[in-house]
Parts: structure tokens; C-alpha cells; sequence
């Protein structure tokens, strides 16, 4: 990990920490569950939102301002939306993607949850999505929270990470072992 990227994990892991600490004090996991989900929805869909964070050109105070409008807008609970602002006050915005990856991390481990990542050829359907998570349950041993990703390139079949753990079983890594036991041959 590069220096700059484990200081913003850092800083992120602090803020995280202080803020569910909180939320769970005040048994209010399931709240902050949802305004981090809303809050990275929103992140991923808005250029301005991911401008505002990451752009030197905002005062403190108008960064503060804007992210108490919008965590207002939203119905964010107090707890998050204070410690946004008091992000924005020590200019630490730019950590917000990495606090929220830290708080679903720690939400999961709460609920006993593994989030796993699956990239397919095509969007999964629901009763795919839900075998598929049955099926990790299995081999876990706890609960599978999806975290699905459309990825043409693999051409079919699936690619699934669970922590460190990664199962590729799609097409386009075939071919390419084929095209490498071809190389060695010829």
C-alpha cells in the first residue's frame, strides 16, 4: 500500500471507529447501515459531491455547510452528518470513501456478515444471487452479503471474492490458460 493511501486508510479507520462506536452505544447499527449505503449511492452518482470532497478550492466552512445540507437532505443520522462536518472542518473529506468501506466492514463483522464480491458476464438474477450466497454460507460458515458487478469481459461464468479468498471460474480465464498451455507446447 502506498504511504498517501495507508494514511487516508488510517484516518478513515479513526473516524469509522469513533462513529459506530457511537451508533452502536445507541443500538443504531441498522440506521447507520442505511445512510452509508445512501451515502455511497450518492457519492458514486454525483461529480459534485465527489468534487466537493476532493477539491482544495472549497473553504472548510463551505464544505462544512454543503455537507450539512446534504446529510440534512437526506436524513442522515446526527452522528454521521457531525462527523462530517467535523471532517470537513480538519479537511479530511477526501477520506469519506474510505470511511465508508471501513464502516460496512465493521457493520458486517457486528452482524456476523462476509460481504462477497461477484463479478459475472451478465447481471445475476435473484434466485442465482440467493444459491450463490447459500452456497458460500456453506463454505464460510457465515452470513454472505452480495456484492455483485457486471463484467463482460470474463464472457461467462463467474469471478468471487470472500476476503483473501478468490474463485475465478470464468470463460476468459480458461482461455487464457489454454492460450498459456498452447504457448508451452508450441
Amino acid at each position: 500500500m502506498s504511504e498517501p493511501a495507508s494514511i487516508s486508510a488510517g484516518v478513515a479507520g479513526r473516524y469509522a471507529t469513533a462513529v459506530f462506536e457511537l451508533a452502536q452505544e445507541g443500538k443504531g447499527l441498522k440506521a447507520l447501515e442505511k445512510d452509508v449505503d445512501a451515502l455511497d449511492v450518492a457519492l458514486s452518482s454525483s461529480a459534485d459531491l465527489r468534487d466537493l470532497i476532493n477539491s482544495p478550492i472549497y473553504s472548510r466552512e463551505d464544505q462544512a455547510k454543503a455537507v450539512a445540507a446534504i446529510g440534512s437532505r437526506m436524513g442522515l443520522g446526527q452522528v454521521l452528518v457531525s462527523t462530517l462536518g467535523l471532517m470537513a472542518a480538519n479537511r479530511r473529506l477526501f477520506v469519506l470513501p474510505q470511511l465508508l468501506a471501513a464502516l460496512r466492514a465493521r457493520i458486517a463483522e457486528a452482524k456476523g456478515e462476509v460481504t462477497a464480491e461477484v463479478w459475472s458476464a451478465q447481471p445475476l438474477s435473484a434466485s442465482q444471487s440467493s444459491s450463490l450466497a447459500a452456497t458460500l454460507k456453506q463454505s464460510v460458515g457465515k452470513d454472505i452479503k452480495l456484492k455483485a458487478a457486471v463484467d463482460e469481459s470474463l464472457i461467462g461464468g463467474l469471478v468471487v471474492k470472500v476476503g483473501s479468498k478468490m474463485i475465478d471460474t470464468s470463460i476468459r480465464s480458461k482461455l487464457a490458460s489454454l492460450q498459456n498451455a498452447m504457448k508451452e507446447v508450441g
